[in-house]
């Protein structure tokens, strides 16, 4: 088991993170924008957690008090990324194990996630997690 460790975002985390949600992500993003992102997070509802290994940030998960009229108060991960040079270490799911924990201090019982069609490995993962994939979507989107 390699040697990582689970903590809060920090500013600096702003390289590794564009990096990775580059490369293994494809969303088109850099530093300069995850680093204003860091900055406008709000703590009172969201948080983020990086896996740090060998002083490099290799993964991280975004997560958000999710509200709905029609149901109780949920978790959403907004965002769960590891890169790819260091999958199958176990940092996915202890990245999902800080994101649990901080739902249950806030006394959350649900989360729920969305998983692109395409991304069959992921969603191996998430069932091995204990995660029921329940319905499929159609996303859309408009730029405004």
């Amino acid at each position: 088991m390699a040697d990582f460790f689970i903590r809060e975002i920090r500013p600096e985390d702003a390289e590794d993170i564009a990096e990775i949600s580059r490369e293994d992500l494809g969303y088109p993003c850099d530093a300069e924008m995850v680093r204003a992102n860091i900055a406008g997070l709000d703590s009172s509802r969201e948080a983020v957690f990086v896996a740090e290994m060998d002083g490099r940030t290799v993964g991280y998960i975004h997560v958000e008090e999710y509200k709905v009229l029609y149901y109780k108060k949920m978790v959403n991960y907004l965002g769960l990324a590891v890169s790819g040079k260091c999958r199958r270490l176990g940092i996915g799911a202890a990245l999902i194990k800080a994101a649990e924990e901080w739902a249950k201090e806030r006394g959350i019982t649900l989360v729920r996630l969305n998983s692109g069609s395409t991304r069959t490995g992921a969603h191996e993962f998430y069932k091995r997690q204990g995660y029921n994939g329940d319905k499929m979507q159609v996303h859309f989107t408009k730029r405004l």
